[in-house]
């Protein structure tokens, strides 16, 4: 059970090493300025396999056709529905999870870029045996990595993304001979990582200059982050730190070139950038074309 790209390689190491009868993930949905509608990746990777996939809107509706494929173990990787206890009962092995965090650090939806967002310096992949809770079950296996410095949401769930896999593939074959003792987690360090909406990416120029160049990073490339200037959208694709201070908002430039930010404590030096109906440009490019930036306010839009 799984959908997006980061549950890719768990699928494919499950496919060469164990006998996979039937994939889940979520329905098609609409992608792309047309609308069309697109194949979860999960999906592409078991069609090209010829494995059998249901793409149910609930679980709960298809409970007699996993009861039909005698699956002894569940896998779920980023599935994106939370198992009901009547589908968590179905398999004799149980359901077992390969979670983007360690532990019960960042429970939820987006622990990837809550990691990045809150400056962990590591994170890692936790493999659990599930409950009906939300990433409450016990722990079978974790294994960590630390955070680059310019580690972006992308980076991140592609080595978390391998790191997955290698952990099951490693985790499972004492699991299944009942050889590993599942640990409870200790339920008072937790931490939650609700599922992220668009506007969480608009930055607040009154946070200071390390929080916002930690949320650029983190939602990149999804939501991504974005101000405002002169009433349009500017994405932040790109952006760092510079020493100084200035009005939060305020656009000032800087003695080795560029430009950057006031906020509320420190500058965050733009370096690309994207104003609304235009391409995406380095800060350098873009100034070229907008004279009147530097100086200007951000965010008042």
């Amino acid at each position: 059970m799984g959908t997006p790209g980061f549950a890719v390689p768990t699928l494919n190491m499950l496919i060469q090493h164990y006998d996979v009868v039937g994939v889940v993930t979520q329905p098609d949905r609409p992608a792309g300025r047309g609308g069309e509608l697109k194949a979860p990746p999960v999906k592409e990777v078991a069609s090209a396999h010829a494995i059998p996939v249901l793409q149910p809107e609930k679980l709960r509706y298809i409970v007699e056709e996993l009861c039909a494929w005698q699956a002894d173990l569940f896998v779920v990787a980023a599935f994106g529905q939370i198992l009901p206890q009547k589908v968590l009962d179905i398999p004799p092995k149980g359901c077992i999870n390969v979670h983007g965090s360690l532990l019960p650090r960042w429970r939820g939806a987006s622990p990837i870029q809550a990691a990045i967002r809150h400056g962990d310096a590591q994170s890692g992949i936790t493999i659990m045996q599930m409950d009906a809770g939300l990433d409450t079950g016990p722990v079978l296996s974790k294994r960590a990595l630390d955070i680059a410095p310019d580690e972006t949401g992308q980076s991140l769930h592609d080595k978390m993304a391998q790191l997955g896999a290698e952990l099951l593939r490693d985790t499972l074959p004492a699991y299944l001979r009942g050889e590993l003792v599942p640990q409870p987690q200790d339920d008072s360090q937790a931490t939650y990582a609700p599922q992220i909406s668009k506007d969480e990416g608009r930055l607040d120029w009154t946070r200071s200059a390390i929080e916002l160049e930690r949320l650029v990073r983190a939602f990149t490339p999804w939501p991504g982050t974005f101000t405002t200037w002169q009433s349009k959208q500017l994405k932040i694709h790109r952006a760092g730190l510079a020493q100084g201070q200035a009005e939060p908002g305020r656009v000032v430039a800087l003695d080795e070139g560029g430009c950057a930010v006031g906020t509320h404590e420190g500058l965050l030096r733009l370096l690309e950038v994207q104003l609304e109906g235009k391409k995406r440009l380095t800060i350098e490019e873009f100034l070229r074309g907008q004279s009147d930036f530097i100086g200007g306010r951000l965010g008042d839009g």
